[in-house]
Formats: structure tokens, sequence, C-alpha cells
């Protein structure tokens, strides 16, 4: 027994849920022979018992057949989140983890962001959701090549739409092309429930969600229906964009949602003919801010003509060309993004009880009953 025919038995073990192996993924480490014994360590990235269960099985079967005695599987899995349901509200509890992507305004790179984050998860081995919350301005469908795509219905529920190994679900998915959304703010909370609730999303290690601009209704809601595990503002280096995404991470502080990161976009400029990366926009005035909130920049992603091109055409960096500098940095940011997932979970995960509704059913939060008739924290009733 030799640790090629070892490798050659595992690279066999597919990673439940995907078309790749476990030896592919670089999850198999620390593999140990003593004549025809064979020990070995497996990484996984899910903390759920039947994926470790099926790759235990699997490999003992591949090795057995290969020729190994005494099979040892050590299992390295993260922290299985704590239920949070009985302190707040969770209306999507198969849903492991939840990233909220965030901006303070519009056009920075925001739901490009969300494409690329979510690949990188992907493609390190988690079962990754990508929900389009951008109602007024759905670009996930086009961004991730399916365009043309509708969803399918089973009963009064809805499937989510597959590409890229990730399940996707956009109201750009529900609605005819070029259609305009004329919503209130309880429309589109409501909306937002929905996606979460009537999506039958499957046992998903993260839901990357794309929300839409600003500190709004849409941002509050999901909040409140869902214990966010963290936040990831999406910035650019211009003065006028700072200032916004200094309002998303008040608003992540002020929800109680931990923040990720930063992720500065347009951060500099790559040449397509020389590779020469030039500064054009400033490059790493982030830095300050992260400091003022007590998070760091996880990407300085650069302009690259490959990212709009990609964007237009249903094809991300990440999965095309993950070699190139954009798609590197883009890989970075999401292990940045997981290890604190990890380590959130680990300290006793995050709950939503403070910041739900006070108000009675039926009762408006902008009745005349006092200060007892607001929700706990950021609960805006939305009227003028």
């Amino acid at each position: 027994m030799t640790e090629e025919i070892v490798k050659s038995a595992l690279s066999k073990v597919m990673y439940p849920g995907f078309t790749k192996d476990i030896v592919t993924f670089g999850f198999v480490k620390d593999i140990a022979i003593d004549g025809k014994d064979v020990s070995f360590t497996v990484e996984i990235t899910s903390s759920a018992p039947e994926v470790a269960a099926q790759i235990v099985q699997e490999a003992e079967k591949e090795l057995q057949l290969a020729g190994a005695g005494k099979v040892t599987v050590n299992l390295k899995a993260p922290v299985m989140p704590r239920e949070s349901s009985s302190r707040g509200k969770n209306i999507a509890p198969q849903v492991k983890n939840f990233l909220m992507v965030s901006s303070g305004k519009g056009g920075v790179g925001k739901s490009t962001t969300s494409v690329n984050i979510a690949i990188a998860l992907a493609a390190q081995g988690k079962k990754v959701g990508l929900l389009d919350a951008d109602i007024y301005g759905p670009n996930i469908p086009r961004m991730m090549g399916i365009a043309d795509v509708k969803p399918e219905v089973n009963g009064n529920k809805v499937l989510p739409i597959k590409a890229y190994g990730i399940e996707i679900m956009s109201m750009g998915s529900l609605m005819e092309e070029g259609q305009s959304l004329i919503w209130r703010g309880a429309m589109i909370m409501k909306a937002i429930e929905q996606f979460l609730r009537d999506i039958l999303w499957s046992e998903l290690d993260v839901l990357v969600i794309d929300m839409p601009p600003g500190t709004g209704d849409a941002q509050l809601t999901l909040a409140q229906s869902v214990p966010v595990t963290a936040g990831l503002t999406v910035t650019t280096p211009q003065g006028v964009s700072l200032d916004d995404s200094r309002r998303s991470l008040d608003m992540f502080k002020k929800l109680n949602i931990p923040i990720a990161g930063i992720v500065e976009n347009m951060s500099g400029f790559i040449a397509p003919d020389t590779g020469v990366e030039y500064d054009i926009f400033g490059k790493g005035t982030s830095e300050p801010m992260a400091k003022e909130f007590d998070t760091k920049v996880i990407a300085e992603i650069p302009i690259e003509p490959a990212i709009r091109t990609g964007g237009d055409e249903g094809k991300p960096i990440t999965f095309v060309a993950p070699t190139s500098e954009s798609a590197k940095r883009y890989q970075k940011a999401a292990e940045s993004i997981w290890a604190t997932i990890e380590e959130i979970n680990a300290t006793g995960g995050v709950d939503n009880e403070a910041v739900q509704p006070t108000t009675p059913p039926g009762v408006s939060a902008c009745s005349t009953g006092g200060a007892s008739s607001a929700p706990k924290s950021g609960g805006g009733c939305g009227c003028s």
C-alpha cells in the first residue's frame, strides 16, 4: 500500500452534492500507512452528520477495494451552528448560515461581488445558495447565465434554479423581462419573507443574499426573519461611496449582525494588454473605515474587463477564469468570510431576538400608542 494508491482510491469519493472528489478539493490530509493499514484526515466544510457519514463509508469502501486492511478516517468538521429559532425567529431553518451582502449605494458592484463570493464558496466545497433580494434591480439571473430560465413549481413551493453548482432565486426569474416593479415597503417586506419561506432551498451551508442598496425595509425584514450570521459591505474607493458604506456598516451594528469584512471594488485597473495595475480611482481608502468599525478589508477587487464581460455573458470570472488576479482575490475573500462564520458559530452563533418587532399582530408601529409600540431595534414603520 502506497500513498499514490491511497490517493487514487480516495479520488473516487465524491463530496456529497458535488461532482468533485475529496482529493481534488484538497480535503485529504496526513495520510499514514502501516503495512496495509491506512489512516488519514478529511477536513470537510459541512457540519451535517450525514455528509460525514457518507464520506467515511465511501472512503472505507474504495480503500478496501484497493487492498487496504484497517482504515481509520479522522474527520474534522465545522461546529454545528446553534439552533437559534428558539431565540428570535428563523423561517428558513434548513439554511445553516446567512450572509447579507450590502452596500450604502447602488453601482458599486454588490451583485458582482455576491455572485463571485458564492461561486468561490462553492468551489471550496460548501453547499451554497444565492438569493437575489435586490427587488428593484435583479441582475443575478443575467450574471449567472439563467436570464431565460424560469423556476419550476412544486405544489405551493418554488424550486431554486441551479447553475455553477449553486441554488439561485431572483425576482428577475419570476418577472417578464423589462417589467418594472412599483412597490411600497410592505410589499418588499412580504417578498423577502416569501423568498426565504416559499423557496425549496435544500440543506445549505450558506445562503448568500444580495440586498438592495441602502438601509431600509428589506434589510430590517431579513434581519427579523432569519438570524443573519454575518454581513459583508461592498464599496468603492471614492469618498462619496465610503460615506454611504459607513451607514451600511452602522446598520449591521444596530441589527446585531457580525461584520465579515469590506470588499473594496473597482480598486485599481488591470490593463488587459500588459497586466499592469493602475490606481485610477484610488486604492486602500477603505482601511480607515474598517478600523472605525473594528473590521477589515478582505479584498481589493480591481477593474478588470473580464469581470464586466463575464457579468454580461453569464460567465462569472471566479468560475471561468479561476487563475485570474480578480478570481484569486474573490477566493481569498471567501476563505476569510468562511473563517469568520466558523468563528461566530464556535462562540455561540447569532440570534435576532433583539430586533424583533414588539407591536402585537395587526397593530401598526406607527400608531399613537407611544414608545411601547416601537420595535426593539431599527423597526421603522415606513410611514411618513
